[in-house]
């Protein structure tokens, strides 16, 4: 196995217009090839933000579909010959009111090699004027994912997700040395909690912390963090994105992350 990932993570401004969107992120893959990553991350709703609830189930496709969504995915994935993560997007399910809120991994070959369903679903009041209430109109997933990248084991999860520190020991005790988190996280608690808790599950958790975040406004009022950011094993923040739309890469370093969990083998002294 590899013991060097080379990995981008996109900071999006997605509107309620997937074309779009979309040619926001062909313009990143590129840049992302360009600087060498094998694997670029996507953000939640990286195709699709703010719209209506009727729009959002008017763009949702099927994952074995031919969707404009997933097939620009595929595209990008053999043209610029790296992993793509289309880190959360409307997936049809039997229930035509509640897609999924699916991430999908496409490989450089342009096959869907796995997939996440957003477990944890955001129903809050954070005080910004808005209420949450992803339940209404998702339906949530239940199982922890795991996929390998260039022979690195990576773990899924999507924002909210984040909050969870159960679902993040589960990817580890299935191998996961690498954790993604693309988020659309609120302003609101994105300047309190974004980097703490990111922080908190590299640290715990012994992993290389990819997030790649949403930012600026979006259609309806809503306003995320941005921030986008590679967090190593000992909790350092490695690399972190700007204001405005753009990349962060950072190297992921196998190497370093075995000496992290050597020297400080608490994955090892778990009693609970």
């Amino acid at each position: 196995m590899a013991d060097l990932l080379r990995i981008a993570a996109a900071q999006l401004n997605s509107q309620d217009d997937v074309p779009s969107n979309l040619a926001v992120v062909e313009r990143l893959a590129a840049e992302a090839h360009a600087q060498g990553a094998q694997l670029l991350v996507l953000p939640e709703n990286f195709a699709f933000m703010g719209g209506s609830d009727e729009q959002r189930r008017a763009v949702a496709e099927a994952l074995d579909g031919d969707g404009p969504i997933l097939a620009s995915l595929r595209r990008l994935a053999r043209a610029h010959r790296l992993t793509l993560v289309g880190g959360g997007f409307p997936e049809r399910t039997h229930d035509p009111d509640r897609p999924h809120n699916t991430a999908v991994v496409v490989d450089p070959l342009g096959q869907v090699q796995a997939f996440y369903r957003k477990i944890h679903l955001f129903d809050v009041e954070v005080g910004d004027g808005q209420t949450y209430r992803e339940s209404a109109a998702v339906t949530p997933g239940s199982e922890a994912v795991v996929v390998e990248v260039e022979g690195v084991p990576v773990g899924l999860s999507i924002c909210y997700d984040l909050r969870f520190p159960e679902l993040y020991r589960r990817l580890v005790e299935k191998g996961a040395e690498v954790l993604l988190v693309p988020a659309a996280f609120t302003l609101m608690t994105g300047k309190d909690h974004w980097h703490t808790l990111l922080r908190a599950r590299a640290i715990e958790d012994q992993c290389y912390v990819v997030a790649a975040a949403q930012w600026g406004s979006h259609p309806k009022g809503r306003m995320t963090f941005g921030k986008s950011l590679v967090v190593d094993p000992w909790g350092d923040v490695i690399a972190q994105a700007s204001e405005g739309v753009g990349l962060v890469t950072a190297t992921v370093d196998r190497g370093r992350l075995r000496r992290v969990r050597a020297s400080l083998p608490c994955l090892q002294h778990r009693r609970l």
